[in-house]
């Protein structure tokens, strides 16, 4: 049956409340796609009706993955008993992420109608800074004291495990509450009844702080393959768990703010659906103004350019400028998107500054030179083949038109090949410049405890097209003074 299909046949069964139906399909249909639909229902009262007749284990989780939008229609229509109710079906971590897109008359309701103890928790994780690993964490977990037997363990899981976010890993404490070590499910079936979590348990843990950044731990869970991390507070009390469902949504969160800091634009806190068109303009426009700023250097460079007499006797060097610019930006963008990565996934850091430089400054030699070797071949051709222009250039005082090769002797052929050799050079120093600048942006931003991705690419753009104008120009005046060829 298609993905429609299946939508179609939810929808129907909740329009028609087709009870049996719709528990055979929360049986069997994720409940993210059961969300998905619902999130479309406009009638209330259809809203409620898988509340009404589906298991609390079921309608916990739904609730969850519906939309903000949708979870305060469903707050605003049920009585206090059908809240607590809810309320006590799902995980605490849910219950804050609902919370925190919510209006402060729906969250001052449901932390009045809450359970004492789960009240609690929800208070506690509300506490921690956005974005860390308290804010994340989860409060329901199995934890267990190690002096106790392999046989008590499992009846504590089989009484409290429904309750608990995983029953895959137990984790441990000693007789101070202070947490020691993990125990696999697997490891726990396998070992002797008499047996003491002690015995079994793993010493070699990984665990996190309450304080640590939500995008360090999800690093961690990719370092050491985790399902499950324990989150301590400074006095290594155990307060809460971190699993690998959170950890998605966190890789995929720190993604799209990659993505949109990579392309100067401010994360959506909604889907791009969801988000208006005046949010997501006022999301553009300040890293447009940001860049119109910038851009004022790289005016500036070029207006200097184009009053030098070099360039105004050979007009031909203006039409290389585009070329030059593109060229150094596409070059530092290759570097910079690999810096970034390694930043993110901790790879790297600023720590590792001399033997990354000294790496990216051999590999931009080694692009420089093929890049240079190249443009001076290529330039040449555009400009024997009058591919580039058919300006007119000075040479011994004797007007000459570049067309076709007509006028590829003496004096002009060695201006021609000149010309080819400043775009050259220049191209040369650009794309030095700019893989060199690309990897002392971010590692400097990453220094400051910034996001890279957030300023580096604007101020590389802004830096490799002045670099390359000045480089261009004094290349240019080199060779004419020097070398006396124009």
């Amino acid at each position: 049956m298609s993905e429609i299909q299946v939508k179609d046949l939810i929808l129907n069964a909740i329009k028609n409340r087709k009870v049996n139906v719709l528990k055979e399909l929360f049986e069997t249909v994720p409940t993210i796609d059961i969300a998905e639909v619902m999130d479309d229902i406009e009638d209330v009262s259809l809203l409620l009706f898988p509340f009404r007749v589906i298991s609390s284990e079921y309608t916990g989780e739904l609730f969850a993955e519906l939309s903000s939008e949708q979870q305060e229609k469903i707050i605003n229509a049920f009585s206090d008993k059908d809240l607590i109710k809810l309320l006590e079906e799902s995980y605490a971590d849910d219950i804050v992420d609902t919370l925190q897109e919510l209006p402060a008359n729906i969250v001052s309701r449901v932390l009045r109608v809450a359970p004492t103890d789960l009240r609690k928790d929800i208070n506690q994780l509300l506490n921690y800074a956005e974005n860390t690993a308290g804010s994340i964490m989860t409060t329901e977990f199995l934890e267990m004291k190690n002096t106790v037997t392999v046989k008590e363990a499992i009846s504590t899981i089989r009484a409290k495990g429904k309750d608990a976010e995983t029953v895959y890993t137990i984790f441990v404490r000693d007789a101070k509450r202070t947490f020691v070590g993990t125990v696999n499910l697997d490891d726990l079936i396998f070992a002797k009844d008499d047996e003491t979590l002690d015995d079994i348990m793993d010493r070699d843990f990984v665990s996190c702080h309450v304080n640590d950044d939500q995008e360090d731990v999800a690093n961690m869970f990719k370092r050491y393959d985790l399902n499950a991390m324990a989150v301590l507070n400074k006095e290594d009390k155990i307060v809460g768990i971190i699993t690998i469902d959170d950890v998605v949504d966190i890789i995929v969160e720190e993604a799209n703010e990659d993505v949109a800091a990579l392309s100067h634009v401010a994360p959506l806190e909604d889907s791009y659906l969801d988000t208006p068109a005046w949010r997501m303009a006022v999301k553009c426009i300040p890293w447009i103004i940001i860049l119109i700023i910038l851009g004022t250097f790289t005016t500036m460079a070029l207006d200097r350019i184009e009053k030098t007499a070099i360039f105004t006797l050979i007009p031909v060097l203006i039409s290389f400028v585009p070329t030059l610019m593109d060229t150094g930006g596409n070059t530092g963008g290759q570097t910079i998107a690999l810096m970034i990565r390694g930043l993110g996934t901790k790879e790297f850091g600023p720590k590792d500054f001399l033997r990354i430089i000294g790496k990216e400054a051999l590999t931009a030699l080694i692009v420089a030179a093929c890049v240079g070797a190249f443009g001076f071949i290529w330039f040449t051709v555009e400009q024997y083949t009058g591919i580039v222009t058919n300006e007119k250039l000075f040479v011994d005082g004797v007007a000459a038109t570049i067309w076709n090769g007509k006028c590829w002797t003496g004096a002009f052929a060695s201006q021609t090949l000149a010309i080819s050799g400043i775009v050259a050079s220049t191209l040369f120093v650009g794309s030095f410049l700019s893989k060199c600048v690309a990897v002392m942006l971010p590692l400097g931003v990453a220094a400051l405890k910034k996001d890279p991705a957030i300023v580096a690419q604007p101020i590389l753009t802004t830096i490799v097209d002045v670099v390359s104008l000045i480089a261009y120009l004094l290349i240019a005046l080199g060779a004419s003074h020097l070398f006396g060829i124009f």
